[in-house]
């Protein structure tokens, strides 16, 4: 469990750098320059997700705190599907940013909570519970930088429509890849 823990901090730490602290950010860039930050920026995502993957797989016997009824496997997905739609709209103006400011953020927390509704165990706990709060605080982190909500125009509805069916894509291709992703067959 403590890769595991390590790999969400180091995941939240990183990018909580320019949300809460970006007079570091800039001394890092006024150090690294802007492609050295970047590349130190991934390289640290890069070891956070290791961390993550392996400090998930090494938990052999993880501790259950609940069990829920199967029916809660069909919301956790349907909330699964909205999560993609969202973080999938933050990726091009979509008429979802005139309601959702954060769509991405808002996606991996509705992405975080489905799977504790799906998911009692100490590592889901960990897992989602860690990369929920995370998005969250980021939400309101970032919310105090940049100030009041400017919502972006309205794209056509065909390139809105698009981006739509990229997300739906991406849904289905991790959802089929989730046995190899997470371990765990959906199907």
């Amino acid at each position: 469990m403590t890769l595991l823990t390590l790999g969400i901090l180091l995941w939240a730490a990183v990018h909580f750098i320019p949300s809460l602290a970006q007079p570091v950010k800039q001394s890092l860039v006024g150090k690294l320059g802007e492609n050295g930050y970047k590349g130190v920026f991934s390289l640290l995502m890069f070891t956070a997700l290791a961390l993550i993957i392996f400090g998930w797989r090494s938990v052999e016997e993880p501790t259950y705190y609940w069990f829920l009824p199967m029916w809660s496997r069909h919301l956790g997905m349907g909330l699964v599907l909205v999560a993609f739609i969202l973080m999938g709209a933050a990726q091009a103006p979509t008429r979802l940013k005139q309601y959702v400011r954060h769509p991405q953020l808002t996606g991996v927390a509705l992405w975080a909570a489905a799977h504790l509704l799906m998911n009692g165990d100490s590592r889901s706990v960990v897992l989602f519970g860690g990369l929920g709060l995370w998005a969250i605080i980021e939400m309101i982190a970032i919310n105090r930088r940049e100030g009041p909500w400017v919502k972006p125009e309205i794209p056509s509805l065909g390139r809105e429509l698009g981006f739509l069916a990229i997300s739906l894509a991406v849904f289905v291709a991790v959802a089929l890849a989730h046995p190899w992703i997470a371990g765990v067959a959906l199907f």
